[in-house]
């Protein structure tokens, strides 16, 4: 009982650290209830294409492709900070990425040792995102896809490119969960 209580705790205090990671800025345009409209700037991306496994699989295997390069799988061994959201684009080719932090130009960064990774420049662009909290799954990113969805379409919004899920927290963290569904909108 105490070791259950001890891990709750410890749970709980993980939860809160993760307040000091590294987000993207963005200026929100426009709201149409649950959704909003915000307009992102030029970033700096590690990303990987995902393999057509079960959602659950190519998360899994795209974070530890990923997180091997921020965590010194690169040519100068250097760890990088890590960043949030973890963004998933999801469609026909799926792929997965992470924020490079702002500190860092494309040619500051160290060469991957993976050829699975490829720092790319993601231009400025406007997306409409719906939000949700609590722990994600397939089925849920599918519900909020579909609300999403019915928000753009009611408002005649035009969309460009695959739906993308960006999630916020590390997998320890059981509070104060943040998920969004997005997909690029013309603005």
């Amino acid at each position: 009982m105490i070791a259950l209580l001890l891990t709750l705790v410890v749970m709980a205090l993980f939860a809160f650290k993760s307040d000091g990671i590294e987000m993207p800025t963005y200026r929100v345009i426009k709201k149409y209830g649950d959704m909003e409209i915000r307009e992102y700037p030029t970033m700096i991306i590690a990303q990987t294409q995902l393999s057509q496994s079960s959602q659950d699989q190519r998360m899994s295997n795209g974070f530890r492709t990923i997180a091997g390069y921020i965590f010194g799988g690169n040519e100068r061994n250097q760890k990088i900070a890590m960043t949030a959201p973890v963004v998933m684009k999801m469609g026909d080719t799926a792929s997965m990425y992470f924020m490079m932090p702002k500190q860092y130009k494309t040619t500051e960064l160290p060469k991957p040792n993976s050829n699975k990774v490829e720092i790319v420049e993601e231009q400025a662009r406007v997306l409409a995102v719906i939000r949700y909290s609590g722990f994600s799954s397939e089925k849920k990113i599918e519900k909020y896809r579909k609300k999403l969805a019915a928000i753009i379409s009611k408002n005649h919004l035009n969309v460009i490119g695959p739906y993308m899920y960006m999630g916020y927290n590390a997998p320890w963290d059981v509070i104060n969960r943040r998920n969004e569904v997005a997909i690029e909108v013309v603005e």
